[in-house]
């Protein structure tokens, strides 16, 4: 039977949301350090609470030495052996002892040291739970504000939103809720610190996951996401299935899905472009919703080894403002998205450059058009290479002995091959006379083989018939002598009506033979 002892630390265990072991565990350290203190100041008191009835027992451990420094932790090996026999060197021998008033000293001077153990112990589970949360979403309610800092509660734990990490258009008030990103989880001495973001591009990632399905299950997928909180975002994205449309998928019925994500951004602007693995066509798309004549890219080796990737952007005239954007923002999410240094002009000036070196645009974009295929199979060549060497080392990892169990397995499966082969047509018998024909050959040549139906080998054809034999029609059908089909007779004969005012006179001569 349980003890209120028990039950209150089942109940407290509840309280704190932690396991009940945990609690007992706690509970045993401070009665441990609340009987050193009152009785046991030296000796190494180890306590035990039984679970079930919550009895409790003390006990002092000795250590076997071979010299004693301290009687009070240490003991000889012969003093050893007469408590346990079969004690040995550097053993821990357990004295029990358990005070009368146990139960006035544990409520006395172990209530802090349980409370300071179970608030340790509250600090490692919270720890564990979000420690590994890092880089998820989760939702919280605006507590209170600091200065700059806007403290969060996550319901278990309070969560810091640094001024870094806040969006620059929003404003926090209490009793807001949010969705905020886990960026750290931190040790400190109140406790963990759990840092979070609203202005961290993984965001918009996750909050695309919970509204977008295909994104969530894989079939859309995000390459890449350029932002900056609280005015604009660009987002490329790709389909893994063949007729699925990605910006279609991520905007959703009516755009009802976009703009789910949108109100949460508080108005954030989102543009949604299609990746695309050619540079080229990839940062045309990037620089939507301006459209682009050509794109030419370059891309450079420096000394040191380090890549330069420069795309040279041609928009029409009246799009070179809507390409740049607002303070340069388009171009700038354009080239974070893509990372590609792009230079955008304008048609007109771009025509008076090559007009000066003696070329015209239709050159410059075939040639760029040429140069784009060849990288395309360029790149081809080398995943078809990849695919090669993969194919040999999955062929080479798999050209090992076979086990036994292998070797029974295919030779079973060979056995039912053959014999299902062996069962599978098998030829009808044929009539001698059949077989007779086959099998003698033809004057002046080999025998040919020829083409019989079953129906043939079955029962003799139908043209074999006995002189003077009529060929007989399916039952009901009558042909004359030339072979045409006659009509059917109908039974009773032909059908007479009698007029209303004439009798048809019965015989009944033949029926007085009847006995009645």
């Amino acid at each position: 039977m349980k003890s209120e002892f028990i039950t209150a630390i089942s109940a407290l265990a509840a309280e704190k949301n932690l396991p009940k072991e945990t609690v007992l565990e706690a509970v045993e350290m401070a009665l441990a350090s609340a009987y050193k203190k009152d009785n046991l100041a030296q000796a190494n008191v180890v306590v035990k609470i039984h679970p079930e009835d919550g009895n409790i027992k003390v006990f002092t451990a000795k250590t076997v030495v071979e010299e004693i420094e301290d009687d009070k932790i240490e003991m000889t090996l012969d003093e050893a052996r007469r408590i346990k026999p079969d004690a040995l060197m550097g053993e821990l021998i357990m004295f029990d002892a358990t005070p009368a008033n146990a139960g006035r000293i544990a409520a006395q001077t172990a209530k802090q040291v349980v409370l300071q153990r179970l608030r340790e112990a509250e600090r490692e589970v919270v720890f564990d739970e979000y420690s590994g949360k890092e880089g998820d979403i989760v939702s919280g309610v605006v507590q209170r504000l600091e200065g700059r800092n806007v403290i969060i509660d996550l319901g278990r734990a309070e969560a810091l939103l640094p001024p870094p990490e806040q969006s620059r258009t929003e404003h926090y008030r209490a009793a807001q809720r949010l969705k905020v990103l886990v960026v750290e989880v931190q040790k400190a001495a109140k406790g963990p610190q759990v840092i979070v973001s609203r202005a961290h591009r993984d965001l918009l990632k996750r909050l695309f996951e919970l509204e977008v399905p295909e994104i969530f299950r894989g079939i859309v997928e995000i390459k890449s996401i350029a932002r900056e909180a609280g005015y604009r975002s660009k987002v490329a994205v790709w389909s893994r299935q063949e007729g699925v449309d990605p910006v279609g998928a991520c905007v959703g019925m009516r755009g009802i899905r976009i703009q789910n994500i949108v109100n949460e951004l508080n108005g954030e602007r989102i543009d949604v472009v299609v990746w695309d693995p050619e540079a080229s066509r990839f940062v045309a798309n990037a620089l939507s919703p301006a459209q682009v004549v050509s794109v030419m890219t370059h891309e450079t080796v420096s000394d040191e080894g380090a890549r330069a990737n420069t795309a040279e952007v041609v928009v029409p005239d009246r799009q070179l403002s809507l390409a740049i954007g607002k303070e340069g923002q388009n171009a700038r999410l354009a080239a974070k998205l893509t990372g590609w240094r792009i230079d955008i002009k304008s048609q007109s000036a771009y025509e008076e450059e090559l007009a000066a070196q003696g070329l015209t645009l239709e050159q410059v974009q075939a040639q760029a058009r040429e140069d784009a295929l060849q990288r395309a199979r360029e790149a081809a060549e080398k995943e078809t290479e990849a695919k090669r060497v993969a194919a040999e080392l999955a062929a080479a990892a798999s050209a090992r002995p076979l086990t036994p169990e292998e070797e029974i397995a295919l030779e079973y499966a060979r056995k039912e091959q053959e014999a299902a082969a062996a069962t599978a047509a098998p030829e009808p018998l044929a009539p001698a006379a059949t077989i007779a024909e086959q099998a003698a050959p033809a004057a002046g040549g080999p025998a040919r083989p020829t083409i019989r139906f079953a129906e043939e080998l079955v029962r003799p054809p139908l043209e074999v018939l006995k002189p003077g034999e009529k060929r007989r029609g399916p039952p009901g059908r009558r042909d004359d002598e030339a072979g045409r089909q006659l009509p059917k007779k109908k039974k009773g004969g032909a059908r007479r009506i009698l007029p209303e005012d004439e009798d048809e006179d019965v015989d009944l001569t033949d029926m007085e033979d009847i006995n009645w």
